[in-house]
């Protein structure tokens, strides 16, 4: 186990929500709150692929070299392990790249291929490449598609868009490069934070994915199915 793991990834989120809890005026934490809590009741959880299914096929550009990669192409060279999140503007997803980073060699040992996936631009992405110090591939699902083929796919409701508008959050910059009164339906589609590990027969044999984007899955439980295939 390496030095990275000492500290759970779920203790590190756990520590921001604390933090933005003690910073953040509980009316507007609420805004959130009820859209996690709306979320979840969607039943969105439960409509995720699950292991046992065949993963979907994409082709998705690469952040780095602009072109394009083939997830068949990743799978004939070992399992892929492909985290989906939301963007660099949460910092629960910046601690989860960071922590993927620091554990990207040990992934490369058990013979892993690993990459991440966002509603980003490409340029978006590149810079969250950049400012992370990260050594894997970023690629760049416009409008959430290749999610919702996984079934993580949601669009952010009105509530919660003033919400991020009001502290300086442009999401549909983020995605598509367009301001607020220019955004599409499409600039405000996210994934559910998610994991998959995909075997080298397309087959996914791990899956876990939360309507609550302080909640992500732990890297060592990814570890140990990539030990024990």
């Amino acid at each position: 186990m390496t030095a990275a793991l000492n500290i759970s990834l779920q203790d590190q989120l756990d520590r921001i929500t604390q933090n933005t809890r003690a910073l953040v005026q509980p009316e507007r934490l609420a805004i959130s709150e009820k859209a996690t809590e709306d979320l979840f009741n969607t039943g969105i959880e439960d409509r995720t692929l699950k292991a046992g299914a065949q993963a979907p096929a994409f082709t998705l550009e690469d952040a780095l070299t602009h072109k394009p990669v083939r997830s068949t192409d990743l799978l004939a060279l070992g399992p892929l392990v492909i985290n989906f999140f939301r963007g660099r503007w949460d910092p629960y997803c910046v601690t989860e790249l960071e922590a993927w980073r620091d554990l990207h060699a040990d992934l490369r040992k058990r013979g892993a291929i690993f990459v991440a996936i966002s509603p980003q631009t490409t340029r978006q992405n590149a810079n969250t490449l950049e400012q992370h110090g990260l050594q894997y591939p970023l690629l760049a699902d416009r409008g959430a598609t290749i999610a919702e083929q996984f079934g993580i796919a949601h669009t952010i409701p009105p509530d919660l868009r003033s919400y991020y508008q009001s502290i300086l959050i442009n999401i549909p910059f983020n995605n598509a490069g367009l301001s607020y009164h220019n955004a599409t339906e499409a600039s405000w589609r996210l994934p559910l934070p998610a994991v998959f590990v995909i075997d080298q027969t397309n087959t996914i044999v791990f899956a876990e994915a939360h309507a609550d984007f302080r909640v992500r899955p732990e890297p060592a439980d990814v570890l140990a199915v990539l030990d024990h295939r």
